[in-house]
């Protein structure tokens, strides 16, 4: 296991995240509290000491787990929860990202985690209603308590958390040290803004569903159960979208080639496309989780990583496709991009037609 720093801040966090969404049984799917036990046992065995989850979770169940199993070693674990929903909330002001729903929360949070800090504490879905300025400086004030370490911004637009930081930084409050994101081979809308903003902002980006609710698995395919009785998969709303068809079917290809299970070469992809990228690896069982744990001791090569770059390339939406066309590089750059040097991220063009344009920075191309 690696230990990526987390982004703009002091710690350092294994590079898989264990989410325990899947710990508790409320939600029909989930594992009871001897298996969580199991998967929690695993990861930490690995070298993880990164956890992630929210109040709602399982409906507190999750937070009621982990507080359990991080109970004898507290300080060893990097924990963080989330706070904005409250589906069946009985007022107004028991949802949403106010000062008011954010206290009451992380009170009920800490309670259940049986701890009086939380290492990071999310923005779980920004609400379009509270003002960023009270949504930073409650953050702030949580830090300043000792309540909350470091804080971050899930599920907000680019704009939003560009903002909020920047807020943050012009009034000395506590900065974000992270965003987190819908980010997996399949699904790679981010690569446009979120990105290249994590990059000028010195954000982790940690990524949700990077298995893209067990696409990526291979267990969708034809010749597993599920892949087989197409009738079934329709009816649960499984199954291989055409649109992802061949991005699944490069996955399983290279990872027939390498002798790994897809799921590990997902997130292998994920950490060698961004090394600020920490994929949540959410398991309802200990073999699931001990399959994804595979993913830090493989190496994909550079041939098979760029066959799954080009079979899962999208078009990115407007400017991005422009920035890195050669026409406007060479007339913004002068003609002299391919002999500029600089650590900052700029576009680099693809091969006409094989897709859009991405944005790194040379310290990142080397690593």
């Amino acid at each position: 296991m690696r230990y990526p720093v987390f982004g703009r801040s002091g710690i350092k966090v294994s590079e898989l995240c264990l989410g325990a969404m899947t710990f508790g049984e409320e939600w029909g799917w989930g594992s009871n509290a001897k298996e969580s036990r199991a998967i929690f046992d695993a990861f930490v065995e690995a070298g993880g000491n990164f956890i992630d989850t929210a109040d709602v979770y399982t409906g507190g169940t999750s937070e009621r787990l982990l507080g359990e199993l991080i109970a004898s070693e507290r300080d060893r674990f990097v924990v963080s929860t989330k706070f904005t929903a409250g589906p069946g909330a009985r007022d107004p002001n028991a949802a949403g990202n106010s000062r008011k729903n954010m206290r009451r929360a992380l009170e009920a949070s800490l309670r259940r985690l049986r701890t009086d800090y939380v290492d990071v504490y999310w923005v779980h879905v920004w609400d379009f209603l509270t003002p960023i300025e009270e949504v930073m400086q409650s953050l702030d004030d949580l830090v300043r308590e000792g309540k909350v370490h470091y804080v971050g911004l899930s599920d907000a637009p680019a704009w939003v958390v560009a903002r909020a930081q920047t807020m943050a930084e012009l009034r000395g409050w506590a900065p974000l040290s992270a965003i987190q994101v819908l980010y997996s081979l399949s699904e790679r809308s981010v690569e446009g803004e979120f990105l290249p903003m994590a990059d000028a902002l010195d954000l982790a980006v940690c990524c949700w569903s990077p298995l893209d609710q067990g696409l990526l698995t291979g267990k969708f395919s034809q010749g597993s159960p599920a892949g087989r009785d197409s009738e079934r998969s329709r009816l649960r709303g499984e199954g291989i979208p055409e649109e992802k068809r061949s991005i699944v079917d490069a996955l399983e290809r290279v990872a027939a080639e390498l002798g790994s299970s897809p799921a590990q070469v997902a997130l292998r992809w994920l950490r060698m496309r961004s090394p600020r990228a920490i994929p949540i690896v959410g398991a309802r069982t200990l073999a699931q989780l001990r399959d994804n744990l595979g993913a830090i001791r493989l190496e994909i090569p550079e041939p098979l990583f760029e066959r799954l770059e080009r079979a899962s390339r999208r078009p990115l939406a407007w400017p991005h496709e422009m920035f890195g066309s050669p026409a406007q590089t060479g007339f913004t750059y002068g003609g002299f991009l391919d002999r500029i040097e600089t650590t900052r991220p700029f576009p680099v063009c693809h091969e006409p037609g094989s897709g859009p344009a991405s944005y790194v920075a040379e310290d990142a191309k080397k690593a």
